[in-house]
């Protein structure tokens, strides 16, 4: 393996953290951590969407027993998206490919981590449903291809356009990252999981991630450190796969 064996699940501990405390579920971070660690593209997009279910679904309940979902912005994102994901996830990328969009996704995730939110307005502007659906669908597709959640996706477009507050965005992208994940796990079938200790072990420590940092996110402490050292993870990862 490329990094030691051994750091792989003190920094999936940092993904499922961080993830989760602005609730995402980390597939992009889990898959730029095992192609760090030389996975195969097959290995991947399953393993990553089982550990985002887990994850996203964690952060959802905490972000919902806060008070924080909106079911009405969150159906029209889903009733495109999940069927979208279903299909995206039968599609068999060729190794190269997989790897270079994987490598774009990051550095969308990279540039998401170290730019700064944009402020939220106290009087949000009323979401389009058909726009949301369009969106939706795309980010769902998308989704199922690399085997993420479509969150990092979804975050920023609902902050930007206006239509939920930071802990609303939290709260449906974690449930939009849970059911993309199951569709495009669905997708695959269940044969494209690979159930070994090692998976076992990583579901635990991206559990006990989830659970801190979902419950660290409610509680809006600061991340910033945490946030530069997961960038600097992602892009060695990205440069990685782009160079490979």
């Amino acid at each position: 393996m490329w990094f030691e064996p051994m750091m792989l699940f003190p920094l999936l501990l940092l993904v499922s953290f961080l993830y989760a405390s602005v609730g995402h579920g980390g597939a992009s971070g889990y898959l730029a951590l095992m192609s760090l660690f030389a996975f195969s593209a097959a290995t991947m997009r399953p393993t990553a969407l089982v550990l985002n279910c887990i994850v996203s679904g964690i952060a959802f309940l905490q972000y919902y027993r806060s008070g924080h979902f909106r079911p009405k912005l969150f159906l029209p994102f889903a009733i495109a998206s999940i069927p979208a994901a279903f299909v995206g996830g039968r599609i068999e990328l060729d190794e190269d490919l997989y790897r270079k969009l994987l490598a774009l996704v990051l550095m969308f995730s990279i540039f998401r981590l170290l730019s700064k939110l944009p402020a939220t307005r106290e009087a949000l502007n009323p979401p389009n449903t058909i726009l949301a659906m369009l969106f939706g669908g795309v980010i769902g597709l998308l989704s199922g291809m690399i085997g993420i959640g479509g969150g990092i996706i979804l975050s920023p477009l609902l902050l930007l356009l206006h239509w939920a507050t930071l802990r609303q965005t939290a709260a449906i992208s974690a449930l939009f990252i849970f059911v993309n994940s199951l569709s495009g796990l669905a997708g695959m079938g269940t044969h494209a999981i690979g159930w070994s200790p090692q998976m076992t072990a990583m579901i635990v420590t991206a559990t006990a991630g989830g659970l801190a940092g979902s419950y660290g996110g409610a509680m809006k402490f600061s991340d910033t450190g945490l946030r530069r050292i997961l960038a600097a993870v992602l892009l060695i990862a990205a440069v990685k796969l782009m160079t490979t």
